[in-house]
Formats: C-alpha cells, sequence, structure tokens
C-alpha cells in the first residue's frame, strides 16, 4: 500500500531498488550502498510536519491580549525527531522535553505588533522539512500625529497621520466639520502603509484652522487633529548680508591705513622729537 505521506518520486525510487535487487544485477555490497542512499532520502522528505494539526502554511487568526499556542508534531516518526523553532529569522530558545517529536511554544498576550510575524516549525537534520503560521492580529484603528507648530504665508506643510488597522481602515481627511476639498494645484493627499499625509503647498491665511485625520471601519472610526495656524510672512534677517559690509568696511579701514602708513610715522616722529617747553 502506498505510504500516503511519501512523495511519489520515492514511491518510484525505492520500486526501482527492489526491482533491481530481485533481478541480481548488482553484487551483494553494491546492493547494500544503493539500498541505503536510495532509502535515505525516501525516509527524510517523507516526514512530514503540522501545527495545530495543519499541514500546510497557514494564517492564524487572533485578537491584542489574548494568548496563542502553537503545537507543532511529527506526523508519524520513525525515529526521534529534534524540531526547531523560529520567530521570523530569529530562533526560539526550547527548554529540554520540548524539543522531539512534538514541541509548543506559546505567545502571550498577543499584541498589534505581532501582526504579520511568522513562527516557523523546521526540523534540526533537515531544514526543507518545515511549516510556518502566521498570526492575523485583529485590532481597530490606531492614530497618531506629529505636532504642528506656526508656519509663516508661502511655505509648504505637511500633516503626517501614522495609521495601523488590521483590516485596513478607509482614510479621509476633514477640514472643520467638512470634508476636505481639495485644491490641485496646491494639496495632494498620498498614502503608504501606515502613513496618510497631506500636502500644502504655499500655505495661505485661509488654510488656517483645524485639520481632521479620520478612519473608518464597519464598526469604529477613530480621529487625529492638526491645528494649522498660519503667521503673516517676515523677512529673514540677512544675516550674509550684514557679515559681507561689515568685511568690507574693516578691509576699506585697513588698505586706509597702510595707505597713509608714512604719514603716520612721520607724524609720531615729530611728537617724539619736539624740545621740552617746561620752565625750571
Amino acid at each position: 500500500m502506498t505510504d500516503p505521506f511519501v512523495p511519489p518520486f520515492c514511491h518510484r525510487f525505492c520500486s526501482e531498488c527492489v526491482q533491481m535487487a530481485s533481478r541480481g544485477i548488482a553484487s551483494l555490497h553494491f546492493g547494500a550502498a544503493l539500498f541505503v542512499f536510495t532509502f535515505l532520502p525516501c525516509a527524510v522528505t517523507g516526514t512530514e510536519l503540522a501545527i495545530n494539526g495543519k499541514t500546510t502554511d497557514f494564517r492564524l487568526p487572533t485578537e491584542p491580549g489574548l494568548a496563542q499556542s502553537l503545537w507543532c508534531t511529527v506526523r508519524d516518526p520513525s525515529q526521534p525527531q529534534e524540531l526547531l523553532w523560529f520567530r521570523e529569522n530569529k530562533k526560539v530558545k526550547l527548554q529540554d522535553g520540548n524539543k522531539v517529536n512534538a514541541s509548543n511554544i506559546c505567545v502571550s498576550p498577543v499584541t498589534v505588533d505581532d501582526n504579520g510575524v511568522s513562527f516557523t516549525c523546521q526540523l534540526a537534520r533537515n531544514a526543507s522539512a518545515q511549516i510556518s503560521v502566521m498570526l492575523d492580529v485583529m485590532f481597530e484603528p490606531i492614530l497618531s500625529g506629529d505636532d504642528l507648530s506656526s508656519v509663516q504665508e508661502e511655505e509648504d506643510v505637511t500633516l503626517n497621520c501614522h495609521a495601523r488597522a488590521n483590516p485596513p481602515a478607509q482614510m479621509r481627511w476633514y477640514k472643520g466639520n467638512s470634508s476636505l476639498t481639495l485644491e490641485s494645484s496646491r494639496y495632494w493627499v498620498s498614502q503608504t502603509s501606515g502613513l496618510f499625509q497631506l500636502v500644502i503647498q504655499r500655505v495661505q491665511k485661509s488654510d488656517g484652522g483645524i485639520y481632521t485625520c479620520m478612519a473608518e471601519t464597519d464598526s469604529r472610526n477613530e480621529t487625529w487633529d492638526f491645528h494649522l495656524v498660519v503667521t503673516d510672512r517676515t523677512l529673514p534677517f540677512p544675516t550674509e548680508a550684514v557679515i559681507m559690509a561689515a568685511v568690507v568696511v574693516v578691509l576699506t579701514a585697513l588698505f586706509a591705513v597702510v595707505a597713509r602708513r608714512e604719514r603716520i610715522i612721520k607724524c609720531f616722529k615729530k611728537e617724539s622729537t619736539s624740545p621740552n617747553n617746561t620752565a625750571l
């Protein structure tokens, strides 16, 4: 009877080995060596793993705060098989007695950061024999945003709304209590994984107000407010111009002193050689 857990190519090679032995083509030692190298791959590749009873990779729905126990077992082991666990690419440390033929790890409590994380169980002696489960953590929208300081007219401003939700939420921008009307020439919206942005170019006084980032799901809406204050445009202090002017003044004075150095020296000589008019 065909073993359902052994791949078809193993049955093919194994049957060929039996036929060759029955025909007496090879010697006893050659037949023994062929037997070992032919049947060993069948035993290795025929080992099947299961996580929580599932024999193929799968997603495990869960929620924050729960505990998830993951059981990895070897199906019909012909000999003791050591098991390894990995969280993403990092090896999980297992206690003695929790490694052979069956192994258990527990994720407790599940958090939103565990969403999309994969746990892989594999044979220690054959890395190709493995199975994975990915945590599918369901949670309502979580929003956050960067604090805004006041901006001046004609400057560009970006509102960054950080959003997380599973399943993904529908994102919208509002100004005040109304849906935001975007001016194609100055406004644009972009959305990537976890970030919902509103960019306003060349801000005007009329752009000031409260902007609301809203994440909508079938069961819940979450919002985050941004207070945008637009101030009058002020001319920047001409620091570079002042420095250049000071340099020019200093250099001009220095050149004037150098050009009149002989006259200045003569004046000092006259003062030092003048007679003393003090009466005795």
